[in-house]
């Protein structure tokens, strides 16, 4: 019999043990960890009171542990290839994409395990993104945990909205290896929005603008009672404070008319040198710039000048997530800015004008996701509080498959909210066909060539049936990590075959902000070719199996007849060569009038040798 504990009266009950959970926020240029305190999450410092740890690591011969943070980024001028630094930036991208996206990349790379994670090579071996990740989440940690006198039950991770899967997925592969139960990813403007609602109360639709180091994401949020809603989001994975700095470097080897190639040491001493002016401009006027032998004055009309295109890209996506949640600027309560580089004047101003109100900044930008996370977390790990909500979020491109004439439908469109599992019904194309080829694809456009692939794989084991005859499901089902798996069911045997979508490589921001704008561009001309290809694909399936029938049942045709079919099928045929989707369908409607008679002798037949033997007063079993 089980034993039950009752409190004597006047005791107080103890409390259940809170368990230990911290939110990471694993930025580009800085990464926090926050947890929480009594009443309220805070982020964590170092023994030196830094909230702020560098995403640098150092990595030193034989076993010594490498050097995370403050002093890894300290020698990333004298040691530059063995000190990774916005090592974020190469999660799921293969060795093309990082030399693409990265003009002055100081390392050696080698192709690693996987084209998905190519290593860099130091002095300690080889290191991918993934093992360079690990370290700087087993440093945050270790503050965590020194902080609460214990072992962490679970962390959330905060990644940006328009990390796919390939990237999602190497964040998680950190965690794992950095030995940590990841509760969730959670993208980052939906942390701020935790951070903003739980802290403020507010209610509306708010825009997260989120300008971090190397990545900026802008999301709309409905808030209503206690419920966060992504109504869409957007954003660049390679745009960033990063870039800001590499804008005035360049700018600074211009006016100073240096013609001296740089090296990595020197060209990383830039880097550092248009970084601290960058935030000085931050809380100052002016600042007075020296390199080499030249010197000048800038202000921050000269910074909006050099960085005016970076910002505009930024309001570029901002109007294309407004348009897809159907609002104008004028319909948005309030904008939360997230990231340091939100800190610029330039910046503030300038998102200010374009939604015509002042942006939110009450709290720190740069601990805001980590905030945000860290309530996650605690709420996740079981630590139940009364300032409950429901989080959801979207997926940011349109999945589905490939169908006849090379066309995708979409199962999951973009911007549905998250968690999901969607399911459709497809059948055969073929009499007796017995497998089925499943292309998962990605992307807003009407055919394959169009779109992104993820994944293929094969149901085998259909009955052989005529065509249209057999129920195919398939079910997509994307989880709170914003990653997919697919599977399909033969629905008469209970067949099923499935697969974890995790793509090889990463897809670029360049891609991502292509793919969006040529769905917009090509709207139109993708609805006559998606009609045109679907009269093709139903025309071409009306002649194979009326061909079929004629062979099966000649005997029935009446004289004359073939010949008018033939006719109309030619016809039908020279229409498919072409590309007028109407004439193929009136040609189509002419072919299916055609054949009505013939169709119904062959019925008739059929019917009639089904009941051939059949008594229509025959007894019905007690």
């Amino acid at each position: 019999m089980a034993l039950i504990q009752i409190s004597e009266p006047g005791q107080p009950r103890e409390a259940a043990p809170r368990k230990l959970a911290a939110g990471i926020d694993l930025g580009t240029t800085n990464s926090l960890v926050a947890v929480r305190c009594g009443t309220q999450v805070e982020t964590l410092p170092d023994a030196e009171g830094r909230h702020l740890l560098p995403s640098v690591v150092r990595y030193l011969p034989g076993d010594e542990d490498p050097v995370v943070g403050h002093d890894a980024r300290s020698a990333a001028v004298d040691d530059p290839a063995n000190t990774i630094v916005s090592v974020k930036r190469f999660l799921g991208k293969t060795l093309e994409e990082i030399n693409l996206g990265n003009r002055y990349l100081p390392y050696a790379f080698s192709p690693g395990r996987e084209a998905s994670a190519p290593a860099l090579v130091t002095i300690a071996g080889e290191k991918d993104p993934i093992s360079v990740s690990a370290d700087i989440l087993k440093a945050l940690a270790r503050r965590a945990e020194l902080a609460l006198k214990g072992e962490l039950a679970g962390v959330v991770i905060t990644v940006p909205a328009y990390f796919n899967d390939s990237q999602r997925q190497q964040t998680r592969d950190a965690a794992r290896l950095a030995g940590l139960n990841v509760l969730r990813l959670l993208n980052e403007p939906t942390a701020a929005a935790v951070a903003y609602g739980l802290d403020s109360q507010d209610q509306g639709n708010i825009v997260v603008y989120d300008l971090g180091g190397g990545t900026f994401d802008v999301s709309v949020l409905s808030l209503q009672k206690g419920v966060f809603e992504v109504l869409a989001t957007g954003g660049d994975t390679s745009l960033g404070g990063d870039d800001f700095d590499q804008a005035l470097a360049d700018w600074i080897l211009e006016q100073s008319r240096s013609d001296t190639a740089l090296n990595p040491r020197q060209r990383n001493q830039l880097i550092k040198l248009a970084n601290q002016y960058r935030h000085q401009l931050s809380d100052e006027d002016s600042v007075t710039v020296d390199w080499e032998n030249w010197s000048t004055t800038l202000d921050n009309e000269v910074l909006a000048r050099i960085c005016g295109s970076l910002i505009e890209k930024t309001l570029r996506a901002a109007r294309r997530v407004l348009r897809d949640a159907r609002l104008s600027t004028d319909e948005i309560d309030s904008i939360v800015l997230v990231g340091g580089a939100t800190r610029m004047p330039i910046v503030r101003d300038r998102v200010s004008d374009f939604f015509g109100r002042q942006p939110l900044a009450d709290i720190d930008p740069d601990k805001v996701v980590a905030i945000g996370a860290g309530i996650q977390a605690d709420v996740l790990v079981g630590n139940k509080s009364d300032d409950s909500f429901l989080l959801l979020d979207v997926n940011p491109l349109s999945l589905g498959i490939e169908t006849m004439g090379e066309l995708v439908e979409k199962i999951i469109p973009r911007n549905t909210t998250i968690p999901v599992a969607r399911a459709q019904e497809f059948t055969t194309y073929k009499d007796g066909q017995t497998a089925m080829a499943i292309h998962v694809v990605q992307g807003e456009r009407e055919l394959v060539s169009d779109c992104r692939s993820l994944a293929r794989f094969q149901l085998r084991g259909i009955p052989p049936m005529v065509a249209g005859a057999a129920r195919i499901k398939v079910t997509f089902q994307v989880d709170a990590d914003g990653l997919l798996s697919v599977s399909a069911e033969e629905l008469s045997t209970g067949t099923t075959a499935e697969i974890q979508v995790k793509p090889s490589f990463g897809l670029g921001s360049d891609e991502v902000e292509e793919m969006l704008k040529a769905s917009y561009e090509h709207a139109g001309e993708d609805k006559q070719v998606r009609a045109l290809k679907e009269s093709q694909v139903e025309a071409v399936q009306l002649i194979e199996s009326i061909a079929a029938a004629m062979d099966t049942d000649a005997a029935l045709l009446e004289p004359g007849e073939r010949e008018s079919i033939d006719d109309a099928i030619a016809g039908l045929r020279e229409a498919i060569g072409g590309e007028d989707a109407t004439r193929i369908h009136r040609l189509t409607e002419h072919l299916n009038a055609s054949t009505e008679e013939f169709a119904a002798r062959r019925m008739d037949k059929h019917v009639a040798r089904a009941l051939r033997g059949a008594s229509i007063n025959q007894a019905k079993p007690d």
